[in-house]
């Protein structure tokens, strides 16, 4: 446990001293446990916590503006001003909607492990779709849930039951199959992610993907899929 919250302080110490190089991100963090008496209502308060919930929202923010070479207050940025999280009673994990992140309590109650750890890769995807760009609402869901997985697992929040790279049926499955091709992708040209995300401000095309790395995202599937024999669940 000490050494996760070295990695948390030294990523929260990187993530401050980089958001110069992008300017200040003036967004204000308001976090709320509503769940009332609920066993994750008292979980979240003992083992996360709402200062610590902030911190994260605030280290997601500067991560995913240096990943996506992204500036909020500039005019490639979305100009959010407050992002609110709030535990409460609802289904699921959680979901971002009008810059507002729900949380589950009832997901807080029951999983079986490190609740700080997933809690925190949860906010770096959530904080993702807040600041991220989906084509005007034209790109697949499965692209904008690969690259929330994508600033995750790049930030070292991978979930302990993602599936490896190589799994998959198609480059747009979404979450971590779309996350590892992203990936895959990323390191044929670094940057390609922080790219894609920038012309996803006007609009979606598949061409896109020939434009920056001169093969059809097909193409580049069946090449990902190939470096690992083909895996197919």
């Amino acid at each position: 446990m000490a050494q996760y919250n070295l990695k948390h302080t030294l990523c929260l110490v990187l993530t401050t001293i980089a958001a110069s190089a992008y300017g200040t991100m003036a967004i204000d963090y308001v976090v709320s446990n509503n769940a009332g008496a609920s066993l994750g209502a008292a979980r979240f308060d003992k083992e996360i916590g709402v200062e610590y919930a902030k911190q994260t929202l605030s280290s997601a923010t500067e991560f995913i503006q240096r990943l996506f070479q992204q500036n909020n207050n500039a005019p490639e940025g979305k100009g959010v001003q407050t992002v609110s999280m709030v535990v409460e009673n609802i289904d699921g994990v959680a979901f971002a909607s009008n810059n507002i992140i729900h949380v589950s309590a009832e997901y807080v109650e029951r999983f079986p492990r490190d609740i700080k750890k997933d809690i925190t890769g949860v906010l770096y995807h959530e904080m993702t779709h807040i600041l991220q760009w989906d084509g005007k609402g034209q790109a697949p869901s499965g692209l904008i849930e690969g690259m929330a997985d994508f600033v995750r697992m790049k930030g070292g929040y991978a979930a302990d039951n993602w599936n490896p790279p190589g799994v998959g049926l198609d480059w747009n499955q979404g979450h971590e199959v779309t996350a590892h091709f992203l990936n895959y992708c990323n390191n044929i040209k670094n940057g390609f992610v922080a790219d894609l995300n920038n012309k996803l401000k006007t609009g979606y095309s598949e061409n896109y993907f020939v434009e920056l790395l001169g093969k059809p995202v097909t193409q580049l599937w069946s090449d990902y899929k190939a470096m690992y024999n083909n895996k197919n669940n």
